[in-house]
Parts: structure tokens; C-alpha cells; sequence
């Protein structure tokens, strides 16, 4: 598939950025508290959306990614010491928007001895002192497989506990190279057993390649590993030297595959063309939270 066919998008695929007072708000609260979103670093198709609907997703530790991952478009090099102030900053910028839901992610540090987890963990706390009312949903790296790392991140109880997989295993090594498909399966399933009362989340990219066959693959894995709820979206090339898109599937095969996911265990599934695995989380959580 060429450049010119990546342009080409289906009609289902086009998402409005809409610019009104509230989204101007967002966009002035979080610059006056120095943060980034993933929203923006990633450059998600729903941000407009979000923004419009009053929240972000918060990424912590910088924008410069350790890693080089084919698909994604945050900067990678060499990343900067972390701000110390960074997670008051959050937990100020959660409180200012009047979050009941907030999401926290990060770009992955392998520079750092724990991986970011002191980093989250500090995120937690702080925004649970700010708005003890909110929810906190954390999308974490795999710590290079530090299963410390994770725990201690698990054991400042966010809401939900989420690491995305991506992508199916025979794709893992090309799109993934710093990662392991094993070693994503192993960080969800020593969380679920360490604390089988969190809700673990992870999420799957559609249209690099895979089969049919290789992303039931990759949900069973997940369910087998303790994930209870799961999002499945559209891969969208975010830039030229990335990855390319194999094929966009349409809404009903998400239906098909969100249907899929729910006859395997999964006590929800999100799936769709433009689901990210943000996108929604506070009305996927609740269904497992409330229930």
C-alpha cells in the first residue's frame, strides 16, 4: 500500500476536531500546568473528540520515548531526567478540568531504574489527594518485564490497571522489536494474580497484517492471562516512515470481533474503527466497576 492509498481513507475513518469553549479550556488548563497528552504526541484520531468532551489522556515522563516502535508516532531518543513536579502538575490539571475519570499513561523508560513506576505510582497519589472522587485508569510499558515495577504501580490502586499487547504475536517482533509478546502477557498475568480484585485492560491494533486467526489468538491469549477488558481499533499510519496500513476493516467485522471477545470471557469489549485504548475507558470501566 502506497502513501497516496494511505490518504484514501474510508468514509467511517473521518473524525471532526471540533473547536469550541470547551475544548479551548482543556487546551489552556493543560498548557498552564506544562503537561502532555498522548492525544496529541500519538496523534489520535478522537482528540478532538475528547477535548470537546472535557478530558485527555495525561502522558508522563516527557515526550521522548526509549523505544522505536514501527507503528507510533512519539518522538524516541534519549529522554530527559524526569520533573519531580510533574505528578502535582497532573493532579492539579485533573482537579482544574473536574475529571470524575482520568486516564494516565507514559512514554516507555528503559533509562530509568524502575521503569517510571515511582512515576505513576506519585500520579496516584497525588490525584487521589487532589479529587478523591476520581477514577484512575493507568496504561503502563512493560517495565522490561519487571514484575516490582508493575506491582508498584498495582499497589497504589489505581481503578484499572492496563497494558496494551498491540499486536499479535507473529507481527510482535517487526512492529514491537524492544518489547515480547511473552513478556506483555506475563506483566497482565502476574498483575491479575497479585491483585485479582483490579481490572486489567489491554488493547489490540487491527490492519498491520494480522489474520482473523492470529488476532483470536491474541484475545485468548489476553483473557488467558486475566485481562478483563480489552479495546480493539484501526491501525492508522501516523506518519510516512511508519508502518503501513495492510487493510481497514470495516465497522461490522469490529462488531464481529467485539462479539468474539465476549462469548471468550472478556467481561467487556470496546471495538471499532476509531477505538484507542483511552478512548471510552471511563464507560468500559464502569461496566465492569458498577457491575
Amino acid at each position: 500500500m502506497n502513501d497516496e492509498t494511505q490518504q484514501r481513507l474510508p468514509g467511517w475513518l473521518h473524525a471532526d476536531l471540533p473547536h469550541t469553549p470547551r475544548a479551548g479550556r482543556v487546551d489552556r488548563i493543560l498548557a498552564a500546568h506544562g503537561l502532555d497528552t498522548v492525544c496529541r504526541e500519538a496523534r489520535c484520531p478522537n482528540r478532538g473528540a475528547c477535548r470537546d468532551a472535557g478530558t485527555a489522556t495525561f502522558l508522563l515522563l516527557g515526550r521522548v520515548c526509549a523505544r522505536g516502535c514501527a507503528y507510533c508516532s512519539v518522538t524516541r531518543g534519549a529522554p530527559s531526567p524526569p520533573d519531580p513536579s510533574e505528578p502535582a502538575r497532573l493532579a492539579a490539571a485533573v482537579r482544574d478540568l473536574g475529571l470524575d475519570y482520568a486516564v494516565v499513561t507514559a512514554v516507555t523508560r528503559d533509562d530509568l531504574p524502575d521503569g517510571g513506576a515511582g512515576a505513576f505510582a506519585a500520579a496516584i497519589h497525588n490525584i487521589r489527594s487532589e479529587s478523591p472522587r476520581t477514577l484512575i485508569e493507568v496504561l503502563v510499558p512493560d517495565f522490561l518485564g519487571d514484575a516490582r515495577a508493575a506491582r508498584a504501580v498495582a499497589q497504589a490502586r489505581p481503578a484499572v490497571f492496563g497494558h496494551n499487547l498491540e499486536t499479535v504475536e507473529a507481527l510482535f517482533p517487526s512492529l514491537r522489536p524492544g518489547g515480547g509478546y511473552a513478556r506483555s502477557l506475563s506483566l497482565l498475568s502476574d498483575i491479575k494474580k497479585a491483585f485479582p480484585r483490579l481490572p486489567i485492560k489491554s488493547g489490540l491494533m487491527a490492519g498491520l497484517g494480522e489474520t482473523r486467526a492470529q488476532l483470536r489468538a491474541a484475545l485468548q491469549d489476553l483473557h488467558a492471562a486475566g485481562c478483563d477488558l480489552v479495546t480493539v481499533g484501526q491501525y492508522l499510519r501516523p506518519a510516512p516512515d511508519r508502518a503501513p496500513v495492510r487493510r481497514f476493516l470495516p465497522p461490522d467485522e469490529f462488531e464481529d470481533i467485539r462479539l468474539e471477545a465476549l462469548g471468550m470471557g472478556f467481561a467487556a469489549a470496546l471495538c471499532g474503527p476509531l477505538v484507542r485504548s483511552s478512548f471510552g475507558a471511563r464507560d468500559l470501566a464502569l461496566t465492569m466497576i458498577a457491575g
